[in-house]
């Protein structure tokens, strides 16, 4: 061990030797070894882009490269996040002259390939599914590089529940509900939009996102206390098979007419949907009702039925006997079916 100490103490003594006779290599004591930096980088330049239903969208994504010419086995795949982000759902994947589209996304995606180095995505046929986050990720050999666009559509948020009453929902239930009115259930994002918008309702419902809300800008007793302050009320995750609530549902531009149908005479439900058949139409469904008075200003002020067999009539223009305070879907309930007290609103759909 002796002549390792000594060896020890002999190159200590050289060190600070040569640090006092010369000081200037201080500077150069500590090596910092960097390897080369990312040689590829994906840049969105929008993180939002805005459509409507039956629309195109183009979901900006570049990238950029130290080295030319390109790799001729870069890979470009586009993935949409769940609502509830546990999983990716594949949309379209691209190598070199090699292209692929998915699930219910085959036939209407494409790249834009304005330029060598354009990833953008291009949707046609907008549908409400649509809704939502997309990761566009570039792989280039061992390197990759993301950026995640969200595509929102111009829509309403509306509060739905069935003929049972409120609280009869689980989640499937609430899909299932929605999908029926043309509408789905609305995001969490969708219904902060609604409740900034001015949407104010007690009852909680079930989100995308299997989380359980509600918007309130009046606070009062009974919806969640008057001393609280504005806002979206939150249960959080529930049991989507056991639990049961209210939904949110979600619905946008169509493509069709929504109408009431001028007739000699009130009619009961049945009648109702032989009517709108008879006028080459079908009964219009809850969401057909909400857009048209959100999104186009419908206004009448003749209830009638729609096809979960309620009653209502949209409002745009507040006034004395049609909703004399608010421009808003009046609501009417779930009458007896075989009541003739009422019209119909009918829709038919454009190709």
């Amino acid at each position: 061990m002796l002549p390792v100490l000594i060896w020890t103490l002999v190159s200590l003594s050289l060190a600070d030797n040569l640090d006092t006779a010369y000081p200037e290599l201080e500077h150069y004591r500590t090596i910092y070894v960097q390897e080369n930096g990312p040689r590829l980088s994906v840049v969105t330049e929008q993180s939002k882009v805005v459509s409507r239903r039956g629309g195109n969208a183009t979901l900006p994504c570049k990238f950029h490269r130290d080295e030319f010419p390109s790799n001729p086995k870069l890979r470009i795949k586009w993935t949409k996040l769940t609502s509830d982000y546990l999983k990716e759902v594949d949309v379209f994947v691209a190598m070199g002259f090699h292209k692929r589209s998915y699930g219910r996304f085959h036939g209407r995606v494409y790249l834009q390939n304005s330029a060598p180095n354009d990833a953008s995505l291009v949707i046609t046929e907008l549908t409400l599914e649509d809704y939502g986050r997309y990761k566009c990720e570039v792989i280039d050999a061992l390197e990759d590089g993301t950026g995640i666009v969200t595509l929102d559509l111009q829509g309403i948020v509306y509060p739905y529940f069935p003929r049972l009453g409120r609280y009869n929902f689980n989640f499937f239930d609430a899909e299932r509900a929605c999908h029926e009115q043309d509408s789905v259930v609305a995001s969490f994002d969708q219904l902060y939009e609604a409740w900034r918008g001015g949407l104010d309702w007690c009852n909680a419902g079930w989100l995308s996102d299997g989380s359980v809300q509600y918007p309130i800008t009046t606070p009062r007793e009974p919806c969640g206390g008057k001393n609280t302050v504005p806002g979206v009320r939150n249960y959080g995750l529930r049991d989507k098979e056991k639990n049961r609530y209210d939904v949110f549902c979600f619905t946008s531009n169509y493509r069709g007419r929504f109408y009431y149908l001028i007739h000699p005479s009130k009619l009961t439900y049945d009648e109702a949907i032989a009517a709108c058949q008879k006028d080459g139409a079908q009964i219009a469904k809850v969401g057909q009702m909400y857009a048209a008075w959100k999104l186009l200003g419908y206004d009448r002020c003749d209830a009638g039925w729609l096809a979960d067999g309620s009653v209502r009539y949209p409002i745009s223009r507040p006034r004395r006997r049609c909703s004399p305070t608010e421009a808003a879907v009046r609501f009417n309930g779930f009458p007896d079916k075989k009541h003739k007290l009422y019209g119909v609103y009918c829709f038919k759909g454009h190709n």
